[in-house]
């Protein structure tokens, strides 16, 4: 798996803004650290973990589109959910790499990018199904691991602090309301041409939110050392401030 970070362009603002706190984040940045953010889908994980990551230069993983990359395949390959045997064979036919191109997050399955196709309504009404299944759930978080070993990273997901990193140094739970959410995830979808009703999205998000939290293996929970962030009332520069605030606290810079 390899990364490759280019500039990402941040909200107007943003960087203005940071520019008063140069000296925070100048020693913030000679900190090695593993920043884990967990939450609901759509509660602005991404968003956040892709603005830390460029500020702070840190690598950025994204663990919820790799299980969607999964998913992916195990749909194209008509791979039966509950056939164990079948799901191992195909692990191991499985390649992912997440690059940026262009300021844009990509995403390769086996070598071809399949950033739209994941993110689309037959990837999500699957994807808590494929990441409760504990050889998938092994398989990722074996490379997550292997990637986050050297630190300088940031990841989000649903047990990025409480069973990947649980010594991550800085740990978010990011929430929002499902109101809230299911707007955000309606518009993403719009603004990416994919057809849904408003209706159909918020289902979905529900039904993720009843899996991922109920799940056997590795269930979604706030780690005990975590941060809290709801996002509900936030722009994106408003939450890339409180979370760098939370940090500075944490760590008394």
């Amino acid at each position: 798996m390899k990364m490759n970070i280019n500039p990402f362009l941040l909200p107007n603002g943003v960087t203005i803004a940071l520019q008063f706190l140069k000296d925070k984040l100048d020693k913030l940045k000679s900190i090695p650290l593993v920043i884990a953010i967990d939450g609901h889908a759509s509660s602005g994980k991404s968003t956040l973990a892709t603005d830390l990551g460029e500020i702070l230069k840190l690598k950025y993983l994204d663990s919820g589109a790799m299980y969607r990359a999964v998913t992916l395949y195990f749909l194209e390959q008509n791979i039966d959910f509950n056939d164990n045997h079948a799901i191992e064979c195909a692990l191991k036919n499985i390649s992912i790499d997440l690059e940026y191109e262009s300021n844009k997050k990509s995403t390769y399955l086996n070598g071809v990018n399949v950033e739209r196709q994941i993110r689309g309504m037959d990837v999500s009404n699957n994807v808590s199904k494929i990441a409760r299944i504990s050889s998938v759930r092994k398989f990722l978080v074996h490379q997550l691991r292997i990637l986050g070993k050297s630190k300088g990273v940031i990841m989000d997901g649903r047990d990025i602090g409480s069973v990947v990193f649980p010594n991550a140094e800085i740990k978010f739970y990011v929430t929002a309301s499902m109101d809230e959410r299911a707007n955000r995830r309606f518009a993403e979808l719009q603004s990416k041409n994919i057809e849904a009703s408003p209706e159909t999205v918020r289902q979905n998000l529900e039904e993720r939110d009843k899996i991922d939290s109920s799940r056997e293996d590795s269930p979604l929970i706030m780690a005990q050392d975590a941060m809290i962030l709801d996002t509900t009332f936030l722009n994106r520069s408003e939450q890339l401030q409180s979370a760098l605030k939370l940090i500075f606290n944490k760590l008394g810079i």
